[in-house]
């Protein structure tokens, strides 16, 4: 299972690069809620994580994730991701400013039975993304 889990993870890095709806409907439980500045209400499934990947990209065209460190045992893992991106769209009401950002977030994933995500908690990367564009 811990093997099974990363290798999902690997899978899961390719399908929020390439933003791979069939990756996505593959590796996320069709009701597992997520929740972004983006949505007051929850979004679910592969589509719903994929929405967060959009939004992401509406104002870092070129985003990118890439994992640093992953951590995983039979129904989680725990993921230090490099996020990298130009900020050349608006985000959270901020005008594009061309910075370059580089970022270390990190996610907790949760998976069922048959190895969809459920869950993914999210540590406070937005922090780092806004003192990257300048916005704090």
């Amino acid at each position: 299972m811990i093997k099974r889990n990363k290798e999902l993870m690997k899978k899961f890095e390719t399908m929020i690069n390439t933003a791979d709806d069939e990756l996505a409907q593959e590796l996320v439980a069709s009701d597992a809620p997520f929740f972004t500045p983006a949505s007051s209400e929850p979004l679910y499934g592969g589509s719903g994580y994929l929405s967060v990947v959009h939004w992401m990209r509406s104002g870092f065209s070129d985003v990118q994730w890439h994992i640093q460190d992953m951590v995983a045992d039979e129904n989680k893992a725990a993921v230090r991701w490099n996020l990298t991106g130009t900020h050349d769209g608006e985000f959270m009401g901020i005008k594009p400013t061309g910075k370059k950002i580089s970022v270390c977030v990190m996610n907790f994933y949760y998976f069922n039975q048959e190895g969809k995500v459920t869950n993914d908690i999210a540590a406070e990367g937005m922090i780092g993304i806004l003192r990257g564009i300048g916005a704090i």
